[in-house]
C-alpha cells in the first residue's frame, strides 16, 4: 500500500467529516475532488468506501449526543427515559420515505442523476433556496423551538424532504433543514434532529451497500477504508460542534452563497473538460 494513497484517503475522510454536516453536499465535493485525486483501487470498491465511509460520520454524531439518545442510563429520570424513546420513534417515522425509495430505486437512482450536470444544478437550487427561506425568514419566531416540540406528522414531512437529498448534490442535512424550517422548526432544532436523522439513514445506506457489492476486498484496501472513516469520525465531531455553534448566532446563507459557487465551478469545469 503507498503512502500516497492514504494521504489521498486521509484528505477525502477530512472532506466527508465537513461536507456530510455542513448542507453544502458531500456528493458534489466527492465528485469534484475524485476528478483531480483518484483513488488507485477497483471501482467496486471505490463504489463501497465512498458510502461506508459514513459510519465515521454517524458515531460522531453518536459520540457528541450520546446521553441524548442513550435511553438506558441511569443519569435519566422516568420521564426523560420515555422522552427519548419518543425521540427515537420520530427518528424511525422520518426515516421511512428515503428509506423505502432508496432501496426501491437505489440503481435508477444513480443511472439517472449522478452525474455532474444533476450535482452543479442541485447545488445552485439549494444554494437559492436556502438564501431565499433565510429572507423570508428574517426575524420571524418558529412554532417549534425544542427538540421535544416535534410531533411525529412533522417529523415525517421533515423525512419527505429527506428523500429529496436523494439526487446527488442536492445535500441530505441541506434539504431537511429547509424542509423543517420551512414548517416552523427553529435552525437549531432543525441541525439537531437532521443529525439524528442521520444515523439509521447512513447505517442503512452503508449496509445495503455492502450487501450489494460484498466483502470480497484486499487487505490494502480494508486498510484504506479503516483510515477514511477514522478520519471522517474526527473531523465530524469538530464539524458538528462548530455548526450547532454557528447557527446560534447566524444563518444559512453563507452556505447558499458557497453552493452557488461551487456549482458553478463544476459547471464551468466539466464544460471545458468535454
Amino acid at each position: 500500500m503507498e503512502l500516497i494513497e492514504m494521504i489521498k484517503v486521509i484528505v477525502l475522510g477530512m472532506i466527508e467529516g465537513v461536507t456530510e454536516w455542513l448542507p453544502i453536499s458531500s456528493t458534489g465535493h466527492m465528485i469534484l475532488v475524485d476528478e483531480f485525486m483518484q483513488l488507485h483501487v477497483s471501482d467496486r470498491f471505490k463504489e463501497m468506501f465512498f458510502v461506508v465511509i459514513q459510519l465515521g460520520a454517524i458515531m460522531a454524531v453518536v459520540c457528541i449526543f450520546f446521553h441524548k439518545l442513550n435511553p438506558f442510563t441511569s443519569k435519566k429520570t422516568n420521564m426523560e427515559k420515555k422522552d427519548t424513546y419518543v425521540l427515537w420513534f420520530k427518528v424511525a417515522i422520518a426515516c421511512i420515505p428515503a428509506g423505502v425509495i432508496g432501496v426501491l430505486f437505489d440503481d435508477k437512482l444513480d443511472e439517472m442523476f449522478y452525474n455532474y450536470q444533476t450535482v452543479a444544478v442541485m447545488l445552485i437550487l439549494y444554494g437559492v433556496l436556502f438564501i431565499l427561506v433565510e429572507n423570508r425568514h428574517k426575524n420571524k419566531t418558529y412554532k417549534i423551538t425544542e427538540l421535544n416540540q416535534l410531533t411525529y406528522s412533522t417529523a415525517f414531512m421533515i423525512g419527505l424532504f429527506q428523500v429529496l437529498a436523494l439526487i446527488p448534490g442536492t445535500s441530505r442535512s441541506g434539504a431537511t433543514i429547509i424542509g423543517a424550517m420551512l414548517i416552523g422548526t427553529s435552525r437549531y432544532v432543525a441541525a439537531e434532529f437532521t443529525f439524528f436523522l442521520a444515523i439509521p439513514v447512513m447505517f442503512g445506506a452503508s449496509v445495503f451497500k455492502v450487501l450489494k457489492l460484498g466483502v470480497d476486498y484486499t487487505g490494502s484496501e480494508m486498510v484504506l477504508l479503516l483510515i477514511g472513516v477514522v478520519t471522517a469520525f474526527a473531523v465530524s465531531i469538530i464539524a458538528i460542534k462548530f455548526l450547532m455553534q454557528y447557527i446560534k448566532k447566524h444563518d444559512f446563507k453563507v452556505f447558499g452563497y458557497y453552493r452557488i459557487s461551487l456549482g458553478a465551478i463544476i459547471f464551468i469545469y466539466f464544460m471545458l473538460m468535454r
